[in-house]
């Protein structure tokens, strides 16, 4: 499970950072979803080895603009010179919809592949080739979203060069082996195959919070989760700003991460008045929970494989 970072501003880009979008590609899968639409977001993918023909699905947290500009721009291109013919799942609050058709209408811009739209609601939103999506309702100043992406659990490692040795010959007896099954040889042995299958694996979970004030509700969505990517728009220096906005401080996204007990938590989604000094917002949320990270454009973080579990 890798991120692309390709905005990590809040409201409007600066030099350094565009404004919202990230990208996630599937292991063993050659399939792109997006977190996210920001204005510039095809220019920032042309800066990436990703590749718009993959994009399956775009999450939308809420219908701000830095939210949500780039979408008509991003699947225009996407239709042009073969660049993807397969359809793509838009997911996001009431609105969306009427939103890109009306874009698409009045920009006389026509698609050559189905888009589907899916209105998010709290709980299941998808469920795709061993994954599931989750989502839970935030806290802004009109109506937005968290996601989860959490992995299926895996199945143990199957130990082929001690079958071999078993003399079970190569072919379907080891896909019965691998689901744990038993099988009888032709000399009568049985060989049990929960004794040649390591012990399972527990799927990996990412949660995307932006935009929101502190709510208990994305504490719910990102418990346990491996990593936690959440806005931090202001320091608690600037709470006033924070609570008129309904947005987030890196505090208030570190208190999130602490109680949710997640492994990692990464920041994004700053106010263009803090370019200058990341290390203050390092500091504020290490203040509360250990282990942060802060995103910048074109940052790419590997979510890695959990340890077999027992």
């Amino acid at each position: 499970m890798l991120l692309t970072f390709l905005g990590t501003s809040s409201g409007t880009p600066t030099l350094a950072r565009n404004v919202t979008a990230i990208a996630l590609q599937l292991p063993q899968r050659s399939s792109l979803w997006l977190f996210d639409c920001g204005e510039g977001t095809q220019h920032q993918v042309l800066r990436t080895p990703l590749r718009l023909s993959q994009l399956e699905k775009i999450f939308f947290t809420h219908l701000h603009g830095d939210h949500l500009f780039g979408t008509v721009g991003l699947l225009a291109s996407r239709a042009l010179g073969g660049a993807g013919t397969t359809p793509v799942t838009l997911y996001g609050p009431p609105g969306l919809q009427e939103y890109v058709k009306a874009t698409l209408r009045y920009s006389d811009t026509h698609i050559n592949y189905p888009i589907h739209f899916q209105t998010v609601e709290p709980g299941l939103i998808a469920s795709s080739d061993g994954f599931t999506v989750l989502a839970n309702s935030l806290k802004h100043r009109i109506p937005a979203f968290g996601y989860s992406v959490i992995e299926d659990d895996q199945p143990g490692h199957f130990d082929a060069e001690r079958a071999a040795a078993l003399g079970v010959p190569f072919g379907p007896l080891y896909g019965q082996l691998k689901s744990g099954q038993s099988i009888t040889l032709a000399d009568g042995r049985v060989i049990d195959g929960r004794t040649l299958v390591g012990p399972a694996r527990r799927g990996r979970k990412l949660t995307y919070c932006s935009d929101t004030i502190y709510t208990r509700q994305a504490v719910e969505l990102a418990l346990n989760a491996d990593v936690l990517v959440h806005e931090a728009t202001f320091l608690t220096s600037e709470l006033n700003l924070a609570e008129r906005a309904l947005h987030s401080t890196a505090a208030m996204a570190a208190q999130v991460a602490s109680e949710a007990r997640v492994g990692q938590l990464i920041l994004t989604h700053f106010s263009p008045r803090y370019e200058n000094c990341p290390a203050a917002i390092r500091a504020e949320a290490e203040a509360i929970f250990p282990n942060v990270l802060l995103a910048e454009d074109f940052w790419r973080f590997e979510i890695q494989a959990k340890a077999a579990s027992i």
